[in-house]
C-alpha cells in the first residue's frame, strides 16, 4: 500500500488516473496531448502508476494501451474504511460530488449514465499469495466463489462450448454465458450476459478472460472484461474491484469481506414458518 499512497500523492499522476477513468485504454501519445507536460514526463509518471499496480498495460499491435486498475484503491478502502463507516463515507462523498456537479454543470443534462465508459475493454489486475491450482479452484468452485462474489455461486462442467450460470441463494440467475476457452490453471475465457436487471440485460453479451500467472510464491491474476458496448453500463464491470479484493482476502486469510456490497446476495430470504 505504500507504493499506492506514493503514486497517488502526486497531482499529475492523479490527473492521469482521471484521464483513464474518463477514457480507458489510451496510448502514451493520447495521454501526452491531455496534459501540459512532456512525453518523457508522462511516461515517467505512468511507470510509477504501473509499479503501484494502478495502471495495467496491454499491447495491441504496435500500440501500448494503458488501463486504469482500480483494485489497489479498493484494497486501500477495505483496510481504512470499515464496514460501519462505508455507508456514511459513500453517502457523504456522493453528496459532495453532487453539490460540486450542480455548481459547475450546465443546465442542459448530459444524458450520460454514471460509471460509463467510452471503450469496450476493462482490465483489472491483482497479486494473491496462493498457488495457481488453489486460485483456479476458487474461480470455478461454487462454494468458494459465493464467498467473495456477492454470495453468488457458479455452475458449469467447465468444458469448451458448455454453458455456465451465476446464481444467488434467493433463486434466479444473476448472469450466464458460454465457456469459450479452458486451460487450467492458467486461462479461462467466458462470454458474459448480465441478467440482474433489465438495464444490464439490454447491454447484450460481453466477454470475461481470467489469466493466472505464477510470480514467486504468489499469482498475478488479470481479469479482462471486453467486447463491451459503446457507453457500456458501469454495472457490468464496476463490481470487479470488490470481487477481486474479496478473492484475495479469502485465499490469503480464509476470511470473507463483510462490506455491504460483498454481502448483497449472501443471505437467502427468511421463509415464514
Amino acid at each position: 500500500m505504500d507504493d499506492v499512497f506514493r503514486a497517488l500523492a502526486d497531482p499529475t499522476r492523479r490527473s492521469l488516473l482521471d484521464e483513464l477513468f474518463e477514457q480507458d485504454g489510451q496510448t502514451l501519445s493520447a495521454l501526452e496531448r491531455r496534459l501540459p507536460i512532456t512525453r518523457f514526463g508522462v511516461a515517467k509518471h505512468l511507470k510509477v502508476l504501473e509499479g503501484a499496480g494502478l495502471v495495467v498495460t496491454r499491447r495491441r499491435g504496435r500500440e501500448k494501451l494503458h488501463f486504469l486498475n482500480p483494485v489497489p484503491i479498493r484494497l486501500v478502502q477495505e483496510r481504512w474504511v470499515s464496514k460501519y463507516a462505508e455507508p456514511w463515507a459513500a453517502g457523504l462523498s456522493g453528496l459532495k460530488r453532487q453539490l460540486e456537479e450542480d455548481a459547475t454543470m450546465s443546465p442542459e443534462p448530459s444524458g450520460k449514465r454514471p460509471w460509463t465508459a467510452s471503450t469496450g475493454e476493462k482490465v483489472f489486475e491483482i497479486y494473491i499469495k496462493t498457488t495457481p491450482e488453489r486460485l483456479w479452484e476458487a474461480i470455478t468452485d461454487t462454494e468458494l466463489r459465493s464467498r467473495y462474489n456477492f454470495g453468488v455461486g457458479v455452475s458449469s462442467d467447465w468444458k469448451p462450448g458448455s454453458a455456465y450460470e451465476l446464481s444467488h441463494p434467493r433463486g434466479g440467475a444473476i448472469a450466464a454465458g458460454e465457456i469459450l476457452e479452458v486451460d487450467p490453471p492458467r486461462r479461462l475465457v467466458q462470454s458474459f450476459t448480465a441478467l440482474w436487471s433489465e438495464d444490464v440485460e439490454r447491454e447484450g453479451t460481453s466477454r470475461v478472460t481470467w489469466e493466472i500467472e505464477p510470480v514467486g510464491d504468489s499469482c498475478r491474476l488479470t481479469v479482462t472484461h471486453d467486447q463491451l458496448g459503446e457507453d457500456a453500463n458501469g454495472e457490468l464491470y464496476g463490481g470487479w474491484p470488490m470481487i477481486l479484493s474479496g478473492l484475495k482476502t479469502l485465499l490469503e486469510t480464509g476470511e470473507s469481506l463483510t462490506t455491504p456490497g460483498s454481502l448483497r446476495y449472501s443471505q437467502a430470504p427468511t421463509t415464514a414458518a
